[in-house]
């Protein structure tokens, strides 16, 4: 039976055993998952060996483990090394889903679940594939490392620490991920460009305790107004980051490159009607497009303080808190980036409350070589899968992992990815177009065939250590 054929057959079997993965609740954002985490890869680790992966290993972090694998018998051929995430959002707020998040149910042709698309679907597009190598022909075209992280949503604290010490083992020729967007169901995309990333979280305090707001109300600064007043200043009124100097170093693509965008780009009415949204707000001068992928951009990704509960409280809280989300394009580096927030909150700080920035999450953008062998064997993939030729997309989401294999392991990444725009990624009732996976499947086959002819690796092979 031939890889194609094999995978065919057992179509049906390969969406059970991704069911299966998905019934993890594998948030690594909440301690309370810790466990559902570990057991997550531990099971991924256990069918990796079972498809018949080599050295597979779950090895400990400080905070969420990480699950190597690999298959180094192809002698002279390039080593990819395949890299994914098991770890998903939380899956908040719960009354949104029509189907409990983690009992993955399959509807109108896609599979629902919380990280079914991101990143478990997709990532198991790459397992399947090397499994129906492996099945049918015995070996792998190339040298395989597959890398799968418990941590990305939280921001990947240990991954570069854990790159850096098994620098020499990980090494290889390219990388591959798939945990981006095509532009629709029959058009795949390469993505050639990620924004940077800088997560925060603001407090303001003020009194030691809540208040009646009855007794105290005009007599102390309430902290939950002090904050949305501190929030509120953060943007201008038509849309650009109001925070000084945060526009220095912001890389302005050429006419050249704003015009390819605007061919292969997706219109403005695309994206709104993906968001759900019926007009645009923003930077002006610069299409939805691009102030999603060129421009930098600042959403507030929650707000919390005072009485959450049924009916009305007479409260003045004592504390409130926003979660600040920069992106952030070439050459804004997160540290300075980080500092100018710090300042500019410092100054908007009403001298009766006290104000407080705690640092979650720093990546830094990314930008990829179109023409490098690996990103041509990925182009070339998805016209034996998806019979169309890709097209290159800006992405504006962050990717911290791209940035550490180009520092670190000198190696560029093919963002192959198979996600839909309207897949509702870290939304209720996310979803995996169930096409998509059976195309994916064949696009990671061909890639791994194509990768074969590229050139032999650079890099003796070592072992990876518990």
């Amino acid at each position: 039976m031939s890889p194609p054929e094999y995978a065919r057959a057992h179509r049906a079997r390969f969406l059970a055993e991704l069911k299966r993965l998905v019934r993890f609740p594998s948030v690594s954002a909440q301690s309370k998952h810790a466990g559902d985490v570990r057991a997550c890869a531990e099971w991924l680790a256990g069918h990796l060996k079972g498809i018949g992966m080599q050295g597979v290993r779950v090895i400990a972090t400080p905070r969420h483990p990480i699950v190597y694998a690999e298959w180094m018998g192809a002698r002279g051929r390039p080593t990819v090394l395949i890299y994914g995430h098991y770890d998903v959002q939380p899956p908040d707020p719960l009354q949104e889903w029509t189907t409990p998040p983690f009992e993955p149910t399959v509807r109108n042709g896609y599979l629902y679940g919380r990280g079914a698309c991101d990143d478990k679907g997709q990532i198991f597009c790459h397992v399947k594939a090397l499994e129906t190598f492996l099945r049918t022909t015995g070996r792998l075209p190339v040298n395989v490392k597959c890398l799968f992280e418990g941590e990305e949503e939280i921001g990947s604290p240990n991954l570069k620490p854990f790159i850096k010490r098994h620098a020499r083992a990980l090494a290889a020729d390219a990388a591959v991920m798939s945990d981006t967007r095509m532009l629709g169901p029959d058009q795949p995309a390469l993505t050639y460009s990620l924004r940077g990333g800088l997560g925060m979280e603001l407090e303001v305090a003020g009194p030691r305790q809540d208040l009646h707001s009855g007794t105290f109300g005009g007599a102390v600064l309430n902290p939950l107004q002090a904050l949305c007043e501190i929030v509120a200043g953060l943007h201008d009124r038509e849309g650009r980051i109001a925070i000084p100097g945060f526009y220095d170093r912001v890389r302005r693509p050429d006419e050249r490159e704003r015009a390819y965008m605007r061919t292969v780009g997706p219109p403005d009415a695309k994206i709104l009607a993906d968001a759900g949204a019926e007009r645009g707000w923003g930077e002006p001068g610069w299409s939805i497009y691009e102030r999603t992928t060129v421009r930098p951009s600042l959403a507030v990704t929650g707000i919390t303080g005072g009485y959450q509960g049924e009916g009305s409280k007479a409260v003045i809280p004592a504390r409130a808190t926003a979660k600040l989300n920069f992106r952030l394009v070439p050459d804004q580096e997160p540290r300075a980036i980080e500092a100018l927030v710090r300042r500019h909150v410092a100054r908007a700080t009403p001298s009766t409350v006290r104000s407080r920035l705690v640092t979650h999450l720093r990546a830094r953008p990314a930008e990829i070589d179109r023409g490098h062998p690996a990103v041509r064997a990925a182009a070339f993939a998805y016209r034996k899968g998806f019979r169309a030729a890709p097209v290159f997309l800006r992405s504006g989401g962050s990717i911290p992992v791209v940035n550490v294999f180009q520092e670190v392991l000198g190696i560029p990444t093919a963002l192959m990815g198979f996600a839909l725009p309207d897949d509702r990624i870290h939304a209720p009732n996310e979803r995996f177009h169930l096409a998509s996976f059976t195309r994916g499947i064949a696009t990671c086959l061909a890639f791994l065939d194509e990768m074969a002819g590229v050139r032999p690796p650079r890099w003796r092979e070592e072992k990876v250590a518990a």
